[in-house]
């Protein structure tokens, strides 16, 4: 079962990652014209921004790049695509991964504003 976490609660859930763990990766993936329309700015985590069809073609890479216990927080447009990608992940063997339920549209209202609503 892969944990929900809302943009309200990404900080609490950072802050409370393991002090000696890497800062966490925000994946998103949106296609890139969503990304043209509105993205989130790292602040305390590393964005990385892969489109869902490619996921599964570079997730060897994501654990060769981050390692298999690295923090993962999954992102799209409402929340539905992201939490694939994390189910995904989490059964390719990645083992700290959460979906940001309602995705950048939740975001942009419980996090950032200045990121436009489409």
């Amino acid at each position: 079962m892969i944990a929900q976490l809302s943009p309200a609660d990404f900080n609490a859930w950072r802050d409370g990652l393991d002090a000696d763990a890497p800062a966490p990766v925000v994946l998103d993936v949106r296609e890139p014209w969503e990304l043209q329309t509105a993205s989130v700015t790292e602040d305390g985590f590393t964005l990385l921004r892969i489109p869902m069809r490619e996921v599964p073609a570079r997730v060897e890479q994501l654990k060769e790049q981050f390692g298999a216990d690295q923090p993962v927080a999954c992102l799209c447009h409402h929340g539905m695509r992201s939490l694939q990608v994390a189910n995904f992940l989490a059964q390719s063997g990645f083992t700290d991964v959460v979906n940001l339920h309602g995705g950048i549209d939740a975001w942009s209202k419980q996090r950032d504003t200045a990121v436009p609503m489409y």
